[in-house]
């Protein structure tokens, strides 16, 4: 066998990296760093060469290929009108780095203080702020809080449309702060969205981490491989068996096998491999290898709805949807790099507290001076614009099982959301606080009508039955190999990512989350990835942080 940079391919290696999206192409390119040791990554998808994967206005092409993506479907959702709703994942170099709206958000220094209050040590935010700032290269310079010069390059939204500043100032004039960085001190407020984005292209972990680590002859990368299953020798993982191109073949590790195949595929491939809870692999006709009772379990998502308004002045970006806007759009990027292309459009966000007695934001905005659907579909045929919004840390909680023992038959996912009536309470806010924020007037010289949920929607029951027949997932799975202590019945792996009762294997990804972060899940990811890198390699953990988090003085008594 020959590697993809030409190097000769053996039958053993040291590590074996079972996933190149956001954390193994991570990890692949730090564990490489080590001379001596032989890295292979294994991946189920190929190339990222596509038009529609690079230009940064185009991410929703990909959502609608399943060239590019897995097109799983969640089981029917008992609480959103039993719908199989759509989950995306990336199946391709990069993952879903490559094919989300590539939105760098790294949720709020609370989220990872949760974290270690539950008994993970060095997972306070302290101790990861130095991993985000090691992995970013900020276009626009860094500090404290933002990095200058890792391989994750970032890119600050310009903002030009008048629909963006009009969003910040309604923020304002709703007596929100309006907050300078949301990725810095102040999460909590209104303001500029960052984007991993450089030069007018999509910036994946794949483009600044794997791809430039595939001319060292230690790293070996077989991509269009599906993994079948880990191979154990009592209770050590030792090997990898997987298919290429129609051929069996296997690759054994001699120290690790790391899986970063994600919240879906993780899941799924520990319980082909014999791992999980018994009941499940049993009726999928596996063998039982080791009785884990959290692996697929406590998955989460962000479920969002959009609120959308019809713009009066035709300032928007809805020529660009028709196909002569398109296709100028296009050519504009191909020949410049620049324009709408070079954006994902979302340069404008916010996160706000849903009531009083929240210690920091759980609804995100992410606004858009469009009106149509994330994945590109159902769009209003009229200038509009539109806010994204849902609850960032719902406490619904879903499974991903195996029903067999083929690694080709997708796993059945069930997220459940809208479960609890702390979700629901917070979708409503959402819904009320949003129209509000629509109704200052920074928006006078633009607002038009309500397009959705509409006027007529205006209940308890009303919104709850929006939400059931039109609520998306935001793409931001977590939490089926949840990290904890061995005293949490539930826990999947520790706080260096290795499986409980079981040797030379770790999981390292979003699945790891033991509760999903106040925010988009890339970039925390890759500062995970990040983090666990030095750990696998036995190296000294960046020194904690001294950085402060502005948490609003009011919390306890005032939403805002």
């Amino acid at each position: 066998m020959t590697a993809a940079n030409g190097a000769t391919a053996v039958d053993e290696v040291d590590y074996i990296i079972i996933g190149a999206g956001s954390a193994g192409c991570v990890l692949a390119a730090r564990l490489s760093e080590a001379a001596d040791t032989m890295v292979a990554v294994l991946e189920a998808g190929g190339s990222d060469k596509s038009v529609h994967i690079q230009m940064p206005a185009a991410f929703a092409m990909p959502l609608m290929d399943s060239r590019f993506n897995w097109w799983y479907e969640t089981a029917p959702e008992p609480h959103m009108d039993n719908r199989r709703m759509y989950c995306p994942r990336g199946k391709v170099l990069g993952g879903s780095s490559s094919i989300n709206g590539m939105c760098y958000v790294r949720g709020h220094a609370r989220d990872y203080d949760r974290w270690a209050q539950t008994g993970l040590t060095g997972w306070d935010y302290a101790h990861c702020l130095p991993y985000f700032r090691k992995a970013e290269q900020l276009d626009i310079g860094g500090d404290a809080y933002r990095g200058t010069d890792g391989p994750l390059h970032v890119t600050v939204g310009k903002m030009a449309n008048p629909l963006y500043q009009a969003w910040v100032q309604a923020g304002a004039e709703a007596g929100y702060p309006v907050t300078q960085d949301p990725n810095g001190a102040q999460q909590e407020g209104f303001g500029r969205m960052d984007m991993t984005v450089h030069n007018g292209r999509r910036w994946s972990a794949y483009r600044g981490y794997l791809k430039p680590a595939l001319g060292r002859p230690n790293l070996r990368l077989e991509s269009q491989v599906m993994c079948r299953r880990i191979v154990f020798e009592g209770r050590r993982a030792v090997a990898v068996d997987y298919n290429w191109h129609g051929q069996r073949r296997q690759l054994r590790a001699r120290r690790e096998v790391i899986v970063a195949a994600g919240a879906i595929n993780g899941p799924q491939l520990l319980q082909l491999s014999g791992i999980g809870p018994a009941q499940v692999l049993q009726r999928a006709g596996v063998k039982v290898i080791h009785d884990l009772p959290g692996v697929g379990q406590n998955l989460q998502d962000h479920l969002e709805i959009y609120v959308q308004m019809a713009c009066t002045q035709a300032v928007s970006l809805y020529p660009a949807t028709k196909w002569l806007g398109q296709l100028k759009v296009g050519l504009q990027w191909l020949a410049t790099g620049g324009g709408i292309g070079a954006s994902n459009m979302f340069e404008a966000g916010g996160f706000i507290r849903s009531r009083a007695g929240v210690e920091h934001p759980d609804l995100q905005y992410h606004f858009l001076p469009l009106a149509m659907n994330y994945d590109g579909s159902n769009p209003q045929d009229t200038h509009g614009f539109q806010a994204h919004v849902g609850p960032m840390r719902p406490t619904s909680r879903g499974s991903v099982t195996i029903t067999n023992d083929n690694p080709q038959q997708a796993p059945r996912i069930l997220f459940n959301y809208m479960a609890t009536e702390n979700d629901r309470q917070e979708m409503r806010a959402a819904v009320r606080l949003t129209r509000e924020i629509f109704a200052q007037d920074a928006f006078a010289p633009f607002r038009g009508a309500e397009l959705a949920p509409g006027a007529d929607v205006s209940s308890d029951g009303d919104i709850d039955a929006f939400v059931r027949s039109h609520g998306e997932s935001a793409y931001h799975p977590a939490g089926t190999c949840k990290m904890g202590p061995n005293s949490d019945p539930n826990a999947v792996v520790d706080g260096d990512g290795r499986v409980h009762g079981l040797d030379g294997l770790r999981v390292i990804d979003a699945s790891i989350m033991p509760s999903i972060v106040s925010g988009n899940l890339n970039a925390p990811t890759i500062m995970m990835a990040e983090k666990l890198a030095d750990r696998v390699r036995g190296l000294p953990c960046q020194p904690a942080a001294e950085a402060a988090v502005w948490i609003h003085p009011n919390w306890a008594t005032s939403q805002r």
